[in-house]
């Protein structure tokens, strides 16, 4: 039986904790200094005209196909666009495109609320927890259990069905991410619509309403009603699928660390991400996403810069004795499923904390 994978402690074992944030300061430094912090509009500019290109075209076949089942490519390819679209609005949240706040902020907040149908409301409460706390549990939203158990703990205590939902949640994990799309256009009117305080809530929800009603309406206009739904659900799961594929490979299989951990941020952004191989087609395909450890070194890094960062963290956590994980988008998947079914073996059992048993006596 494959033995469930245990939580991460504080790694650190050779340096002391200077050393370690001397390493990280340097290490910054030398980013700097190679300008690789620089804004790069052009590049971004360009990505937009191209998405914007895709984005019509896909529109001007929808308009021309008409009633014919062809159109279910055309939603395949307004989901891989929409996902595109995603990634820009991403890198404009973290401050990469413009030297402005403000204009990052607005042009995240355009793209992924008015085109993708996104709340930039909620992803950034969300998303900026995980860049805090990246695979800590209780503190990671993205290891919040819910459909699938990202650690031992969450999958032992689990009841009922979903113990044996569970434990096959390795291979459950790509079929239930088609769910992808409509859970985080849900989960964006429920943000929107909650009590409390919400940035700019006037602003978004028109704009999420707009665009999570046109479509349909278009599609509804043009289309038979059946061939309408199978369009929309084409659309939206492509959409879902290829967004959760795109995070799925930074983070899942790697450690877990308890909500407890005092690991120190060079170590805590390292040992929890892994980056996927494949040069500037990989970079294209996943957004940057697959510089998944310098992403969240250095978050407000331009994408074209994070290849040449990588040279520069991988000496340092040589230097230092980090893991640095890098493999290919394959692999990575093999290795989440495997990671989630070890995990789902834990389902409905008593949860021993690894930590204890790592330190019982032999």
């Amino acid at each position: 039986m494959e033995k469930a994978p245990s939580e991460a402690e504080n790694p650190r074992q050779r340096q002391s904790p200077n050393q370690v944030v001397n390493s990280y300061v340097l290490l910054l430094k030398q980013v700097r200094q190679a300008g690789l912090l620089r804004r790069r509009r052009g590049f971004y500019i360009t990505v937009f005209v191209i998405l914007m290109a895709a984005w019509a075209g896909t529109w001007t076949g929808f308009i021309l196909l008409a009633d014919t089942w062809f159109q279910l490519l055309i939603a395949a390819g307004m989901g891989v666009v929409l996902t595109q679209f995603g990634f820009l609005a991403h890198e404009a949240a973290h401050r990469q495109i413009f030297a402005s706040k403000g204009m990052n902020e607005w042009s995240a907040r355009l793209i992924g609320t008015g085109l993708v149908g996104i709340s930039y409301a909620m992803w950034t409460r969300k998303h900026t927890r995980h860049h805090n706390h990246p695979n800590m549990i209780d503190k990671d939203p993205d290891i919040h259990t819910g459909a699938i158990a990202f650690h031992p703990q969450a999958a032992a205590s689990r009841t009922g069905l979903m113990i044996g939902v569970t434990r096959r949640q390795g291979w459950l994990l790509f079929p239930l991410l088609f769910f992808l799309g409509l859970s985080l256009h849900v989960d964006s009117l429920k943000y929107l619509f909650r009590r409390g305080s919400v940035d700019h809530r006037w602003v978004e929800i028109p704009l999420l309403t707009m665009r999570l009603l046109l479509v349909p309406v278009l599609v509804f206009w043009i289309l038979p009603v059946g061939m309408a739904f199978a369009f929309l659900g084409v659309q939206v799961g492509v959409f879902g699928f290829y967004m959760g594929a795109s995070f799925a490979p930074n983070h899942k299989g790697m450690p877990v660390m308890p909500a407890s951990s005092r690991a120190d941020f060079l170590h805590r952004q390292v040992i929890t991400g892994r980056n996927i191989a494949g040069g500037w087609f990989m970079d294209t395909l996943m957004g940057g996403l697959n510089r998944q450890i310098e992403h969240h070194l250095f978050p407000d890094m331009p994408r074209p810069y994070l290849h040449r960062a990588a040279t520069l963290v991988r000496s340092t956590c040589l230097e230092q004795g980090i893991p640095y994980t890098e493999t290919s988008l394959i692999a990575s998947y093999a290795i989440v499923v495997r990671y989630l079914n070890a995990v789902g073996l834990m389902a409905g059992g008593p949860f021993e904390c690894p930590v204890a048993e790592n330190h019982r006596p032999r």
